[in-house]
């Protein structure tokens, strides 16, 4: 009999490591003050959705969707149907929440078949879990969820100083899918695969499905006056952003990290952006090749302050004239997923599987708690107490663990 039950402790000892060493990651990063930043999460539809139902699971503007992908606005009705497995950065404003990075302005209304674990897989991708949502809304019993009932999403996200290695930078939210290695995700996001273990805590490259990254994206920011409302702008790299009512568009990349703005084409009521004492409106450049140089001059755009857009003419000599600047390209949206695009991971469950919103809509759930936090290392290389990764054990693991310890003692 005593050998019996030996034998089945250690089978609880070997279970029990198992799901701890197979629990997904996820960077979290402390903080101490109430400043926010801007952010991305990545979000890979589950079902074909219009450009607005996407906007409105995670309240935000569907033009600024469509801008932080480097789709045309001009071309992209909210209407649109975008396809299932398409791959999106949607830009929100990363808050700190009870000493946590996390965002703070998404709510979700609750449908007839919801539950917090379908929220967090089927409706949010697994970007936030059961518990989380749960702890975030105060929920005693998770199976107690009304019709309509708002609860608030606690997406994760990342400040890191808006920099990475002494560069600006706006950090992504990714959630690791089943093909993917750590060297393809930095190679597709512009990064090292050192910095990439870095930012994250990783002790090796290997990730599981489910891991949530924190990928440092370049970024473009403002020579505005500090007056301006805008000011505080930040574009990443390969993508752009709607200001000034509207009226101008502001793009980074893909070879030039410095911001280009322009008059944008969304076709809206703006004042005249022509530089005083010139025919130049922002984002114009004329040269001209002399003896002594090449001279130029710019109209720049210098921020929305009361209402009214700044501009700067300025005259330089240079030593060549510079030739046409390589501004963003911007892409139609499409109808059909690539055949070369990867499928979604982890697909929806059946159960509770998403549905076309008609209002947001309820929470999400990924069963995770008794954190073990483990320092992480900060985007300049350095040791930091402002990042760590949180290994999450769910109900399941925790029974067994106590089921073994219980199995040892008596």
């Amino acid at each position: 009999m005593a050998k019996l039950k030996l034998l089945h402790c250690r089978l609880m000892l070997l279970l029990s490591f198992f799901f701890i060493h197979t629990l997904a990651k996820s960077t979290i990063e402390p903080c101490s003050v109430s400043d926010s930043c801007t952010a991305m999460v990545g979000y890979t539809l589950p079902t074909d959705l219009k450009v607005s139902e996407v906007a409105t699971l995670f309240q935000v503007d569907p033009i600024s969707l469509l801008s932080a992908n480097a789709y045309d606005p001009s071309s992209s009705p909210p209407s649109r149907i975008l396809p299932a497995g398409l791959f999106l950065k949607v830009p929100l404003l990363c808050s700190c929440v009870d000493g946590i990075r996390s965002v703070a302005s998404v709510v979700y209304h609750a449908r007839a078949s919801d539950t917090l674990e379908s929220i967090a897989t089927s409706v949010y991708g697994s970007l936030v879990s059961a518990d989380q949502i749960r702890d975030a809304n105060g929920i005693a019993d998770p199976e107690l969820i009304l019709l309509g009932q708002p609860l608030r999403i606690p997406l994760p996200c990342s400040c890191f100083n808006r920099s990475d290695n002494g560069l600006p930078a706006i950090y992504l939210s990714y959630v690791v899918r089943p093909a993917d290695t750590l060297m393809e995700i930095a190679t597709t996001y512009s990064t090292t695969l050192s910095d990439l273990m870095a930012v994250n805590a990783l002790g090796g490259p290997v990730l599981k499905p489910g891991d949530i990254l924190a990928i440092p994206l370049g970024a473009c920011i403002p020579r505005f006056s500090r007056f301006a409302s805008d000011a505080g702008l930040m574009v990443a790299n390969g993508s752009y952003a709607i200001t000034a009512d509207h009226c101008v568009q502001c793009s980074c990349g893909p070879v030039n990290m410095n911001l280009f703005c322009a008059p944008a084409s969304l076709g809206a009521s703006c004042e005249s952006m022509h530089c005083r004492r010139s025919n130049l409106t922002v984002g114009s450049v004329t040269s001209r090749l002399t003896s002594a140089g090449c001279n130029v001059t710019s109209c720049t755009y210098g921020g929305f302050v009361n209402g009214s857009v700044l501009t700067t003419l300025s005259t330089s000599l240079q030593p060549r004239c510079p030739g046409n600047r390589s501004s963003l390209s911007l892409l139609p949206l499409p109808s059909v997923l690539p055949v070369s695009a990867p499928a979604p991971s982890p697909p929806p469950s059946q159960a509770g599987e998403f549905a076309p919103l008609a209002a947001p809509s309820s929470s999400s759930s990924t069963t995770e708690s008794l954190p073990v936090v483990v320092p992480a290392v900060s985007p300049s290389g350095t040791r930091s107490d402002t990042s760590s990764v949180t290994h999450s054990a769910g109900p399941s693991s925790v029974v067994l663990i106590l089921h073994m310890l219980t199995c040892f003692f008596t």
